[in-house]
């Protein structure tokens, strides 16, 4: 029966034609695994596209590797559909989630693999591995910048208050209904005003904008000044006695300072220590840096008088005041007639209170105020454009957020 099979002109072709279904099964096998594979690629880069622009609008410089990792792992996970999630749940593993960058703009990347079990029982698994870069941009040149995320009158303007900050945005982090404030008679103008939230009463004839209309449920603007580190403390100085006294750079502890106190310039790292320089007291110094540590605080009244300026190079050109993180002692400056203060006044945790008394019809200070809260009364003008003089650094309000690839 072989023989005759074999001597078959049918039984040729039969064997023929199973033999050469042996390369066309490898080849639909192959179509299937391509197939199934870009699809799964593309639901792999469309979920890393999302996750990395959502991680866009939530980053900030303080954030951990780690904690930008769980943020771009649970956007992803987020975006793969209910189907899908257990396919894809072996290619959590190999899951990355990283930012670079400063404050001129970040970058966040993402990446994945996914992988398939081949058509072919035994064969190698197929693998697509995908990633994504999306950029993040700070907006427009900023003054003033509360950072709390929640709290109503985040920015509070009340009072007879005359803020000009041409050329200038005022921003807050909150996303309360009031989280920018304007009351009674004050008068603002500026660039614009930014906000996660909304506004209360920065419309004419009280408030002039340059764009017309404030901006609301906007991104959160970056900490500029969330990578700065104290320096190390040093052995505590001594104190000059008398009332009017001049200070070195150096570390202080435990005590008020009070009087006139002429500060040269250079660093100031305090250790519980009180600014508080008492009735027609004066605190003035040129290219200084006061680092508040501790819980010290700084409180300059009405009939006090302040000239403080940073230094304009160095680690921390551009910063005049630098209240550390979890210090939420009001820092009050309030300084008569007179009293002139430029560079960044830093107090990220707490409630900065700020009378200017700019001449209006001047170009101004290069002031930067950033608190968890600001209130502004009286009049200030600020600069738009310091940059020199304060070090080149920079603040923003808002950020843009683009996907590169």
């Amino acid at each position: 029966m072989i023989r005759r099979f074999w001597a078959s002109t049918r039984g040729n072709f039969a064997l023929a034609t199973a033999i050469a279904m042996v390369p066309l099964m490898l080849v639909v096998a192959g179509a299937v695994d391509v197939a199934g594979t870009s699809d799964d690629a593309a639901q792999l880069q469309n979920s890393l596209d999302a996750a990395g622009l959502a991680v866009g609008t939530k980053y900030q410089p303080t954030m951990s590797a780690g904690d930008v990792r769980q943020l771009g792992l649970t956007f992803f996970s987020a975006n793969l559909s209910v189907a899908d999630a257990g396919e894809y749940s072996g290619s959590v593993g190999a899951f990355q989630a990283a930012a670079s960058g400063d404050p001129s703009g970040y970058t966040i990347s993402l990446s994945s693999s996914i992988s398939r079990a081949a058509f072919i029982s035994g064969a190698p698994a197929w693998q697509a591995t995908r990633s994504a870069s999306v950029e993040v941009k700070p907006g427009a040149q900023a003054c003033v910048l509360a950072l709390d995320p929640h709290v109503g009158s985040a920015v509070n303007l009340q009072g007879s208050t005359n803020v000009a900050m041409n050329g200038c945005v005022i921003a807050a982090n909150s996303d309360a209904a009031d989280a920018i404030d304007r009351g009674g008679s004050a008068l603002l103008s500026a660039a614009c005003v930014s906000t996660v939230g909304s506004t209360s009463g920065i419309m004419p004839p009280n408030a002039t904008l340059s764009c017309d209309a404030p901006l609301e449920n906007q991104y959160a603007s970056f900490d500029p000044l969330a990578n700065v580190t104290p320096p190390a403390y040093g052995m505590c100085q001594s104190m000059p006695n008398g009332k009017t006294v001049t200070l070195s750079p150096g570390t202080y502890c435990d005590k008020t300072w009070s009087g006139k106190i002429t500060l040269n310039p250079g660093v100031y790292i305090l250790r519980n220590v009180t600014i508080k320089p008492g009735g027609n007291g004066i605190l003035t110094g040129q290219g200084v840096t006061i680092f508040l540590m501790e819980g010290s605080q700084l409180y300059i009244n009405a009939n006090e008088q302040v000239n403080l300026s940073p230094p304009t190079s160095g680690p921390y050109a551009g910063i005049t005041i630098f209240q550390a993180k979890a210090n939420s002692a009001a820092l009050t400056i309030n300084g008569g007639s007179g009293s002139v203060v430029s560079g960044f006044i830093y107090a990220p945790d707490a409630a900065i209170s700020y009378a200017g008394n700019s001449d209006m019809n001047a170009q101004g200070n290069c002031l930067r105020l950033v608190g968890n809260t600001v209130g502004m009364t009286g009049n200030s003008a600020v600069k738009s454009d310091c940059a020199a003089e304060l070090g080149n650094r920079e603040m923003y309000a808002g950020r843009m957020i683009t996907l590169a690839k």
